[in-house]
């Protein structure tokens, strides 16, 4: 897997809404702009339905949403963040993540539906899994090495973001959420009690962990 879609494998400049860019800051734009909002935790209800679409487009409403979701996302040290996991019911995510070749990948997309990958061309790789809804645990967890996401930004352009290796994971991931999937759903019920024990036992220590970074940041 040394070549992603389009690219050269020796191009690793960071990819903004899928875009190559020349330079980047450290955090995000939206990580100074927003505010920390509380994750939802496996057991909520919204975590458990199918998030309804985005409608309106453009609105500083928004913009702020995406704003406090990359804040979130980064003081709980996380690769991608849904709506619903703070609690807003709206199909919608965010990443800020690094793949298996280095490249930075940050954005935002609205509405994603994951394209459908023919049987021929599918490619399973069980690796690690966790959750910020889910705090604490990491499962194996089998998914496609290659994932191409459409959907459109928060100006209501047309959007068609595309992954290999951990970054597909992501956006698979992630549009689960928004169908009110969570990675525990893709685990042997034995697993799935498991790891719901660990969490029991280690999420305060996540949530105090996620308070001092928001301190730091401050937020």
């Amino acid at each position: 897997m040394a070549v992603r879609f389009g690219d050269t494998p020796h191009d690793r400049r960071v990819r903004v809404q899928g875009e190559p860019v020349e330079s980047y800051p450290r955090y995000a734009p939206e990580v100074e702009r927003g505010a920390v909002r509380r994750i939802t935790v496996v057991g909520e209800e919204i975590l458990r339905r199918r998030c309804q679409e985005v409608t309106r487009f453009g609105t500083p409403e928004l913009s702020r949403l995406i704003d406090d979701m990359f804040a979130t996302n980064q003081v709980a040290e996380g690769a991608g963040l849904a709506a619903n996991q703070v609690d807003v019911d709206l199909q919608l995510f965010v990443w800020d993540i690094t793949d298996d070749w280095g490249v930075r990948h940050v954005g935002h997309i609205a509405n994603p539906v994951l394209d459908e990958v023919p049987a021929e061309d599918r490619r399973l790789v069980e690796e690690s899994e966790g959750c910020l809804s889910v705090p604490g645990p990491y499962r194996v967890v089998p998914r496609l090495d290659r994932s191409v996401v459409r959907g459109r930004d928060k100006n209501g352009a047309p959007l068609v973001i595309e992954g290999r290796g951990y970054f597909a994971r992501c956006l698979q991931h992630e549009t689960d959420h928004l169908r009110g999937r969570l990675y525990l759903d893709r685990l042997a019920q034995r697993e799935r009690k498991a790891a719901l024990r660990e969490m029991a036992d280690s999420k305060e220590e996540m949530f105090t962990r996620r308070a001092a970074l928001a301190t730091e940041l401050g937020k």
